[in-house]
């Protein structure tokens, strides 16, 4: 696949990844992206945990939710949480398909 980037684009890889050629510096940019956001899930996920004192498997098996009444607090905590989770499954997946094409 081709695709035009603009000289100001290319600037910016060029500052983030001077010794690189474009190429292997947004595949690199594309990898540290992906691991920040992948350290980020992981972040809210053991929040959740430490809050709660389980996993997000957990909390939906013994119904937290319910048990508080359908709190906007416990239901936007499920919410953010389970977005997590899927997020991290989602980004390991993308991490290892990045990872496959070096």
């Amino acid at each position: 696949m081709s695709m035009a980037i603009t000289a100001e684009t290319m600037q910016i890889i060029q500052r983030l990844e001077p010794r690189r050629d474009v190429g292997s510096a947004l595949h690199r940019v594309l990898e540290n992206e992906t691991r920040r956001r992948l350290a980020a899930c992981e972040l809210t996920d053991r929040m959740f945990q430490r809050k709660y004192g389980m996993t997000l498997a957990e909390f939906e098996a013994t119904g937290i939710v319910e048990k508080h009444g359908y709190s906007l607090q416990v239901e936007s905590d499920h919410q953010d949480w389970d977005q997590a989770v899927d997020g991290i499954t989602t980004l390991h997946d993308v991490l290892r398909r990045i990872q496959k094409q070096q």
